[in-house]
């Protein structure tokens, strides 16, 4: 395991689930503050980070659509669910004394900045820690496509999905014993075999831009830095 980074450059995702903690529902700061200590280890590191947190934790709008009610209206309200999760998340990098930016896909100037490309790689060049709030925008879209793209807007070397597994396995490990982990494949395996990782257009996405999927598990304190110096558990998606 090297003492050097293997990647100078990453997009973590972070679902708004892993938020929750062992609550139903919100945010639980303990686990918002030990996240936010291990994008600080990865920073210390020399590694730039950008960040992109899911919502499910506060709010789907798929569930407004399942329940017969408009998908658009509720896709926006999940957008909403997300910025609320990336202000928490930079208050915990702020206690730490990380400098942070939010910048949403949703113009809310008296919140946070607003996304732009060129705004990304500004606040980055800075030594900034950039969590990216709002999703993509646009409603049909998953955070998961979300952190596709901007990992492709802002040259990032790899995705993190942190999820609550330590890898990808065959079936779901809590409720299959029999579960097989993997340690490598590549984007057209996760495609062909239908693994519930990222969505078909986020790994899509990501193959198209050479982008590697590290999935690890987000609730091993240290966990990040760990795989970041090339150890630790995880299964790494790319083509070669």
């Amino acid at each position: 395991m090297s003492s050097e980074p293997v990647y100078k450059r990453v997009l973590l995702k972070a679902s708004g689930e892993a938020l929750m903690g062992s609550q139903g529902f919100g945010i639980d700061v303990a686990v918002a503050d030990r996240i936010a200590a291990d994008i600080a280890e990865a920073r210390q590191m020399g590694v730039e980070v950008g960040v992109v947190v899911g919502g499910g934790n506060i709010f789907r709008g798929v569930a407004v659509a399942s329940k017969g009610g408009d998908r658009v209206t509720g896709d926006h309200m999940g957008m909403l669910a997300t910025v609320i999760n990336a202000l928490a998340l930079a208050t915990s990098l702020r206690k730490l004394n990380i400098d942070t930016v939010v910048l949403s896909a949703i113009a809310m100037p008296e919140l946070c900045e607003s996304f732009s490309q060129r705004a990304t790689l500004y606040h980055l060049s800075l030594g900034r820690v950039v969590i990216f709030a709002g999703g993509t925008g646009n409603p049909f879209f998953t955070t998961d496509s979300a952190a596709a793209l901007r990992a492709a807007e802002m040259g990032a070397e790899a995705i993190f999905k942190g999820t609550q597994v330590d890898g990808i396995y065959s079936a779901d490990p809590k409720k299959d014993p029999e579960a097989t982990r993997f340690d490598h494949l590549t984007h057209k395996e996760v495609l062909d075999k239908g693994l519930a990782v990222m969505d078909v257009a986020a790994v899509a996405l990501a193959r198209e831009n050479a982008i590697p999927i590290i999935v690890f598990s987000i609730h091993e304190k240290g966990g990040f830095a760990e795989i970041l110096k090339g150890g630790g558990l995880k299964t790494v998606v790319s083509d070669n």
